[in-house]
């Protein structure tokens, strides 16, 4: 800024530097912007001079985070001024306030085009930034063509052709629809012969975009690009100014390189060579070296080149060279260069056959699964799932098997999802096959899903000669203190069915077993209750005829369960006391299962599913995703009237327990987390909202208090925080509304864990509270704050955490009644001389008292229609829905357990949905869900929402719309971030990367 000679102006900004606190600085702005509102209103006596001062200061408050709503029009009549320092000005603070669609701008469309077309080429780049930094249709309508002819006039200088190409290119970007580019391969080529680097690197953006959107149009081009590599990779003709630390011009060679692989191939042997040349030479002249600058600059240079070898499917040799160098970069101590060799091993991997010679680095990739840098982390764990086969499976999987045991929450399931599709995939034999999954459960219980432990089920029943072995496995995990609940699970299930093969081992005869499962019964859960029934059926069973002593305690427990309030169990337990009473027939009625009809293993179909999903990896693919991000101009600007949209987390279904019955072990189960899935902030901040009081999951914290539906604690104002999370925690939250176990909470001293367990009205968690450090966390205290539809009870929590060890927390909840209002988790705890507070939102939503159910049209109609009138049945047309397709909507529907059910509204354009709803004021509740949207408008759609009680029918109302609606940023509360009090200024000590 040019504040040269405005007094008032750079004395404002000392005043503004000047105040002690954030109150008195709004009491300072708010005082001038009244004062330039004044001046505004009463023009007699306003020089240009002021009206220049005064809107300057409009964009130095608006740069200090406040609204600025009025002046606009003065801002944009500056633009018209005659001399440079007033339509600088206005030039300035038009792009910065005002967004495409505001109608002031219309009305400097003919000021800027004059600007555009005149011979002051000032005033043409001031106009050329304008629209660049806009974009918006008006200009794109009114304006390209100027900018056209611009950028391929002969008589312009270097300095506005650049202007000229990122104008055009914004504009294309933002309305290809509007800014005719056919025929533009002529001038498209004539502009890659530019010999200024400055006007080429702009074009070369330009011609990126271009091509991406249709390279048949542009062949005539490809000899061009190769030509501009031939010259910067022999450094002919490259001005000082455009060499980087020795490297001719590192951004156009990427453009270039970037803009080849939007071609399917290079036909001509010629140009192929050629290009193939300049890529040897990249290659051969790439190294690490001390200077970070230049590392970076060859890097983006070397990785843009491997990217083009692997899309262009170059010969062997050149691939083994690739492969050598990412060899080398993989051992070095920089952890971004370790980061990119490692990835570019991958995406090398999954385009081309190098697999052997990526093989020779396997020793350097598993040193690199144990590096401190989770993100290093998590490529080599891809690499090696990748490159594994039969030949390095069982070194790979015992890697993975012993590092799972010091990997982080984060990385868990993926783990045991990947070691146990490759033990699939894999396994020499079934034997090594079943000690694999049965050490992945015992390591990681809380990771292993249902579907594992199912298909090793399957594979002990469908194979006889393995039986004897599995069982025998399964009684020595029962042997240990403690045990995980999935293998209880098949543990229980495994001994029901082939105990009776270990009869004449030690320690294996029908009571033995049976004592040793039934000393576990008391710390299982209900579902786990139903399967250890069945053993118990199957081991009385097998034990014929019986022992009285074992039959009379089998006998005890079927009695004792006969009356449980679980239906499930109720009825195993009925059926099963009557059946044992019927002597040897009972051999018959629950003989051993027959085998499984072979089919593909969800695992590895899951597996293959993702691996098709990743071909993101591919360089087109890539290249596309980088486009948006590319743009050389000033990036988007939301209108002033519709703040940006809030980008939302994915919901998943989670399925419900399921058990083993009817010869449906192999049941299918709906995974939340891809193989190769990660978890990526999608939000800037990395705190997220530790306390932005919001509804139930999918809203980033966007409540605010109504008279219809108070939240139960208001937003806390934002607190000085130092000690970070290392997670995304408002993200995690959304991820607990859906699913029943993860990582809550976790920072370098703590991570907070979560699993649950849901059924009817009542909910039971543990909070797994895991001291990552290796010093003791001291006045550990733990508090639930509930909202008033909640009754939550939390088990004792230890005021001291021992080194890296974790401690479990019950917490039992109740829902009384229906509400949208959240529970909070007051954490605190002393780590050295450092006390750190958090305040954490619990996932005790709305939607985990919801129970599936789908009706027919005979029973959906009569409940719709007895259910008539307001407050039982709502209705509201609601906008700013976020733009999904119908397939999306009910896919987010039926994560939230609101099942859709399709053909039941004749319209195809609506859904419809249902569940049940549980609470103690409701019992069991039927709530009726209509969805009426607009092929026209997808912004907008008609919610009716039906239910027997007014409360329950208002929430999910509520509810719903919160998940559908994007809510601005800027209505979000005040973000309640970890407080630190420090104590004194020792050292708090050294930090682990990993948990336990």
């Amino acid at each position: 800024m040019a504040l040269s000679g405005m007094r008032g102006l750079s004395v404002f900004i000392s005043e503004i530097r000047n105040c002690q606190n954030k109150e008195q600085e709004r009491l300072r702005v708010d005082k001038e912007l009244g004062h330039i509102r004044n001046r505004f209103k009463n023009e007699k006596g306003l020089t240009v001079y002021d009206k220049k001062k005064y809107v300057w200061k409009m964009l130095y408050i608006f740069m200090l985070g406040y609204d600025v709503d009025f002046g606009h029009m003065e801002a944009v009549s500056l633009i018209s001024a005659p001399k440079y320092p007033e339509k600088q000005v206005g030039y300035l603070v038009t792009s910065c306030l005002l967004n495409e669609n505001h109608d002031f701008l219309r009305l400097a469309i003919n000021t800027v085009r004059n600007d555009i077309i005149g011979r002051n080429e000032t005033f043409q780049c001031l106009a050329l930034t304008l629209v660049g930094n806009i974009g918006g249709r008006d200009f794109a309508e009114s304006l390209a063509p100027d900018v056209q002819k611009l950028l391929i006039s002969s008589s312009c200088r270097p300095l506005v052709k650049k202007k000229a190409a990122l104008c055009l290119l914004r504009l294309f970007r933002k309305n290809p629809d509007v800014v005719n580019v056919d025929g533009w391969s002529d001038r498209m080529s004539q502009l890659l012969d530019e010999r200024n680097l400055g006007v080429l690197t702009s074009s070369m953006s330009l011609f990126v975009s271009l091509v991406s959107n249709n390279h048949e149009a542009y062949w005539s081009c490809l000899p061009k690009c190769v030509k501009v590599l031939e010259r910067l990779a022999r450094n002919q003709d490259v001005p000082q100014e455009y060499t980087y630390y020795g490297i001719p011009s590192p951004w156009l060679q990427v453009k270039t390189m970037r803009a080849l692989q939007y071609f399917p191939t290079i036909e001509d042997p010629n140009t192929r060579r050629a290009l193939f040349e300049v890529l040897q030479r990249v290659l051969m002249g790439t190294d690490v070296v001390k200077n970070v600058n230049k590392n970076n600059a060859s890097h983006a240079v070397l990785f843009e080149a491997l990217a083009l070898v692997m899309h262009l499917d170059a010969e062997k040799e050149m691939m083994s060279q690739c492969v050598a160098l990412l060899g080398k970069f993989i051992a070095v101590r920089e952890p971004n260069i370790r980061y990119l060799g490692l990835e570019n091993m991958t995406r090398m991997l999954m385009v081309t056959d190098v697999q052997e010679i990526i093989k020779r680095h396997q020793a350097q990739i598993i040193t690199s699964l144990k590096d401190p840098d989770i993100s290093i982390r998590r490529r080599a764990l891809d690499l090696l799932y990748a490159m594994c086969d039969i030949s390095n499976a069982k070194d790979i999987v015992e890697e993975l098997l012993q590092y799972l045991g010091t990997a982080e929450f984060t990385m868990r399931e993926e783990l045991a999802l990947k070691a146990a599709i490759l033990a699939e995939k894999f396994a020499p034999d079934l034997s090594w096959y079943v000690d694999v999954i049965l050490q992945l459960i015992d390591k990681a219980g809380d990771f292993v899903s249902d579907d594992i432990w199912f298909r090793v089920v399957q594979f002990v029943t469908n194979n006889e000669d393995l039986q004897p072995y599995a069982a025998l496995k399964a009684r020595e995990y029962l042997d240990k203190p403690a045990i995980h609940e999935t293998m209880m699970k098949v543990s229980a299930y495994l001994l029901g069915e082939y105990s009776h093969l270990l009869a004449r081992r030690p320690g294996c005869s029908p009571k033995e077993i049976f004592s040793i499962i039934h000393e576990k019964l008391p710390t299982v859960s209900t579902p786990t209750i139903s399967i250890l029934l069945s053993t118990y059926a199957k081991i009385l069973m097998h034990s014929q005829p019986p022992d009285p002593e074992l039959q009379n305690q089998i006998w005890a427990i079927f009695s004792k369960y006969e009356t449980s309030i679980d239906a499930e169990i109720q009825q195993r337990a009925v059926e099963y006391f009557a059946l044992s009473k019927k002597g040897a027939a009972l051999m018959d009625i629950l003989a051993e299962m027959p085998k499984f009809p072979e089919r593909e293993s969800s695992l590895i179909k899951k597996a293959e599913d993702t691996e098709a999903d990743t071909a993101e990896l591919s360089a087109i693919k890539s290249r596309a995703q980088q486009q948006a991000s590319n743009a050389l101009v000033v990036t988007d600007q939301h209108p002033a009237n519709e703040p940006p949209q809030v980008t939302q987390l994915g919901m998943v279904k989670i399925p419900s327990i399921n058990n083993l019955e009817n010869n449906h072990v192999d049941q299918e189960v709906t995974q939340t987390n891809g193989i190769m899935g990660e978890v990526e902030p999608q939000n800037g901040d990395i705190l997220g909202d530790l306390l932005a009081i919001e509804g139930p999951p999918g809203v980033s914290g966007t409540e605010t208090l109504t008279e219809e539906g108070a939240l139960a604690l208001a937003p806390v104002g934002e607190l000085e925080n130092a000690v970070k999370p290392v997670i995304d925690i408002a993200e995690r939250f959304r991820d607990l509304c859906v699913k029943d176990s993860g990582v809550l909470y976790e920072d370098p001293y703590v991570q907070i864990g979560i699993k649950a367990e849901w059924r009817g009205h009542q909910g039971r968690l543990v909070l797994f509270l895991g001291n990552k450090t290796t010093s003791s966390l001291d006045s550990v205290h733990a508090v639930i704050l509930p909202p008033s539809h909640l009754k939550l009870e939390l088990s004792s929590v230890p005021e001291i955490i021992p080194p890296r060890a974790q401690v479990q927390c019950p917490l039992e909840v109740v829902n009384l009644c229906p509400s949208r209002d959240v529970a909070v988790l007051d954490f605190s705890y002393k780590f050295g001389t450092t006390l750190v507070d958090n305040k954490l939102r619990l996932p005790a939503v709305l939607n985990k008292f919801f129970h599936p159910v789908t009706l027919s049209a005979e029973e959906f109609f009569p409940q719709w229609r007895s259910l008539a009138a307001p407050p039982l049945k709502l209705q509201e047309v609601v906008r700013g829905v976020r733009v999904m397709s119908l397939g999306e909507m009910t896919n987010l529907l039926n994560s939230l357990k609101l099942i859709v059910s399709p053909g039941l509204d004749p319209n195809a354009n609506n859904l419809v949905a249902s569940t049940t709803f549980y609470s103690e004021s409701t019992q069991s509740m039927l709530c009726l869900v209509r969805i009426e949207t607009d092929p026209a408008d997808r912004t907008q759609l008609r919610l009716t929402v039906a239910s027997g009680d007014s409360t329950l029918t208002f929430e999910l109302k509520e509810f719903i719309k919160e998940q559908l609606v994007s809510i601005p940023a800027a209505s979000r509360p005040p973000v309640l971030q970890p407080t630190i009090q420090p104590i004194s200024s020792s050292d708090p000590g050294a930090l682990l990367a990993g948990l336990l």
